[in-house]
């Protein structure tokens, strides 16, 4: 049983893992985005340091990513244990010592292919909290704690429900730092 699960793992965990945020910021400028802005190697701190039209490749680019895992897998919860693994990889990538992005983008990329309409909700809510105030960071706290919730609502496989509630856990874990610079008012609003 658990063996049908050990290679769509595999392939999710090492297509997530691919650090194109790190590549492409090196490639545009050499940037070490370990090293700039946040640390982080995310498309948000790639727009920091590098500028929009390649932050905008990254985040694409991440959200391929996650889609990518998925369709590899096929269909069912073998398909969800990939796009899990696949946002795992995106956050604790070994070719970058298990540091990296906050899976945001990748996770979207996963979830539009298992449950768009709740991906999409997510989205929304996500641009709405970003345009309203400028802060990256709550709109992903936001639209992570939205794609669950709709999720557990829609029709569909349970393993999709599960899948979405363990990566928003992962997630608002990767945010906690965030979360705590929001709290403090000390968060960096977006373009500041």
């Amino acid at each position: 049983m658990l063996a049908e699960y050990v290679l769509p793992v595999l392939i999710g965990y090492v297509v997530g893992s691919l650090p194109i945020g790190y590549l492409v910021a090196q490639g545009a400028g050499g940037v070490d985005l370990r090293r700039a802005g946040s640390g982080n190697v995310g498309a948000t701190n790639v727009y920091r340091t590098t500028g929009l039209p390649t932050a905008i490749a990254v985040m694409v680019a991440d959200m391929a990513k996650g889609a990518g895992a998925v369709l590899l897998a096929g269909t069912g919860p073998a398909a969800v244990a990939a796009g899990v693994a696949a946002v795992v990889g995106h956050i604790y990538p070994v070719w970058l010592g298990f540091k990296g992005g906050k899976g945001v983008a990748t996770a979207s990329g996963v979830f539009g292919v298992l449950s768009p309409m709740p991906a999409l909700v997510a989205a929304a809510a996500f641009a709405a909290v970003v345009a309203r105030s400028r802060f990256v960071s709550l709109g992903s706290v936001v639209a992570t704690i939205v794609l669950p919730i709709v999720e557990w609502f829609t029709p569909g496989l349970r393993a999709v429900d599960i899948g979405a509630t363990l990566v928003a856990v992962l997630i608002l874990f990767r945010h906690r730092g965030n979360i705590a610079r929001l709290w403090a008012r000390t968060e960096r609003a977006l373009g500041a």
